[in-house]
């Protein structure tokens, strides 16, 4: 995202060292993975917030091969969004071992559950690169809570009810 124009592709290593900027992500959707404290993998939709963990923009390229490695996996369950509707179209990570998270329109950082897996992948089954890649994202939480509140120093909790307010999906 961040590499000077050229007319030759960058090579992948040269990928790895590209870093995304928050000027880049910032009002354009802009997906990001992180592991929880039990190693499980979740996808987390940013929708044009740039207060995304500082982790998360350091390599576009191991970005892309998470992408990528998920993409690839089989389907092996149905789609899990409890609110169903709408959220039925940003289940295929879930379908494949992942917990995906939407953030909520107009809360920098607040993130809402859209599907949980019933027999969740962790950290462990990915490709060593991949491993030390999303170590660097670890949240102190557990996915599958309704919502989370994630800082761009990386730091996350649960968001109690009374956090919530009266709407919070």
């Amino acid at each position: 995202m961040s590499h000077a124009p050229t007319d030759t592709p960058l090579t992948e290593e040269e990928l790895l060292q590209v870093v995304i900027t928050r000027e880049e992500i910032r009002d354009v959707e802009f997906d990001w993975f992180a592991t929880d404290t039990r190693g499980h993998v979740a996808q987390f939709l940013a929708a044009g917030d740039d207060t995304v963990p500082h982790a998360a923009l350091q390599s576009e390229g191991l970005l892309e091969r998470t992408h990528v490695w998920i993409d690839v996996r089989p389907e092996t369950e149905e789609p899990n969004a409890p609110a169903g509707g709408f959220d039925e179209h940003l289940t295929p990570a879930q379908r494949r071992g992942a917990f995906v998270y939407d953030r909520l329109p107009g809360q920098t950082g607040v993130y809402r559950l859209v599907a949980a897996p019933r027999a969740p992948f962790t950290v462990s089954d990915m490709p060593a690169s991949l491993q030390a890649y999303l170590n660097t994202l670890r949240l102190n939480v557990s996915f599958g809570a309704p919502h989370l509140f994630i800082g761009p120093d990386g730091s996350a909790h649960e968001i109690t009810p009374d956090e919530q307010g009266p709407h919070p999906t």
